[in-house]
């Protein structure tokens, strides 16, 4: 396992990382006993790093990685979760100070730990960027002085919401998701800017929400019938000469040092051992340079996420 610097901060991280959303059976049902194990063998093969969110199986994902970490030494293991988000509507959204304040006492609680390395609010495309600098961010270096965090963090899917915070306030570090992949790098035009600010670049879902994977993306997908059609296709061509799309599309996305880490969720151990494995191994480039020929038509291309205003002005990225 490879480790980077992530931004600014003294977090030295494994390059492939661990998405505990799996572990609230936010895609499928998942057996506990499984999901626990899946977290040991993943810190076991030199994975380092793990973000969760309250609002991942509605706070089941933070309760069964909290028995997870149970008599698991805290240096092994460097800990994200998240505030603002608790639900699936506009509704479930709160960044006030007030309620970002008792969120992290809240996870604290339930992942059995007295600080967590980044708090980072979640999906900021969904608020008031306003409030997102000027009382949430605010409230959250509070939450750091007072040692129940060290870093803070914004996470979401425009990239206009990060250059937008960013410009105006600091922040330790950024977790943007499906926006670097082989589908999708436009997370690329945005690193001169993290990099200049000593912001830490957390990438997550590297297999675009299941767009490259060798099976159906899920129905809930918002990705567009071309978008669709294109990862299909790529998914097919690989499978064609015997091998599997989700291993390419994750080396590809390990493989930018200016990345510091990759988050993928899984609650299945052997699948955890294959990406660790899949992350040693060299990029097949002749492959790599098929896929993108083939998917070059719909490369950038993104879908609405959050408000209007915060998201870019075209489709394309």
């Amino acid at each position: 396992m490879h480790y980077r610097q992530l931004g600014q901060t003294d977090m030295q991280v494994s390059c492939l990382s661990y998405g505990a959303s799996p572990l609230g059976s936010v895609f499928r049902s998942v057996n506990e006993d499984a999901g626990i194990r899946t977290v040991h063998v993943a810190l076991d093969l030199g994975v380092n790093f793990i973000d969760v969110s309250p609002y991942y199986g509605l706070t089941k994902a933070e309760t069964v990685l909290g028995k997870a970490l149970q008599g698991v030494p805290r240096t092994r293991y460097f800990l994200a979760t998240k505030v603002g988000r608790y639900g699936p509507n506009m509704g479930d959204f709160d960044f006030s100070a007030a309620r970002v304040t008792r969120s992290v006492d809240e996870s604290l609680a339930r992942l059995g730990v007295s600080y967590v390395d980044i708090i980072q609010c979640h999906d900021i495309e969904f608020a008031d960027l306003h409030q997102i600098i000027h009382e949430t961010i605010p409230a959250l270096r509070k939450v750091v002085q007072a040692g129940k965090a060290r870093y803070v963090g914004i996470t979401g899917l425009p990239l206009k919401v990060f250059s937008d915070v960013i410009e105006k306030t600091a922040i330790d570090t950024i977790l943007s998701y499906c926006r670097y992949s082989l589908n999708d790098t436009a997370l690329e035009r945005l690193l001169p800017l993290l990099e200049a600010r000593h912001v830490g670049i957390i990438s997550a879902s590297p297999l675009s929400m299941g767009l490259l994977a060798d099976r159906e993306p899920p129905a809930w997908h918002p990705a567009t019938p071309d978008i669709r059609a294109a990862c299909g296709k790529a998914a097919a061509f690989c499978r064609g000469n015997g091998k599997d799309i989700a291993k390419i599309a994750l080396q590809f996305a390990l493989a930018n040092p200016r990345i510091a880490t990759t988050l993928v969720g899984t609650a299945n151990p052997e699948n955890i051992t294959n990406n660790c494995k899949w992350a040693d191994e060299p990029l097949d480039q002749q492959l790599l340079a098929d896929v993108q020929k083939i998917l070059a038509p719909i490369l950038n291309q993104t879908w609405p996420s959050g408000r209007p205003e915060n998201n870019e002005s075209a489709i394309t990225a």
